[in-house]
């Protein structure tokens, strides 16, 4: 993976690479539309709708972390 820190106008932000099967880009390519539009805006909304199901949102927002959950 790599992590590239930007700076933009409404705060940092941090990109990453990361690598999928075929198989796996394919389940993501059938979630356009649904969980948006574009590739990148597709994989964040997986990775921010995992995160809420775990918990760990709504936890961060409360401060209590929820990193010691079992995933």
């Amino acid at each position: 993976m790599c992590f590239v820190k930007h700076t933009r106008s409404r705060g940092r932000v941090k990109r990453v690479q990361v690598t999928f099967t075929e198989e796996q880009w394919s389940l993501i390519e059938r979630l356009k539309g649904v969980m948006g539009s574009g590739d990148a805006e597709v994989v964040r909304n997986i990775v921010l709708s995992w995160l809420a199901e775990k918990s760990m949102v709504s936890s961060a927002v409360k401060g209590t972390g929820g990193g010691d959950r079992a995933t």
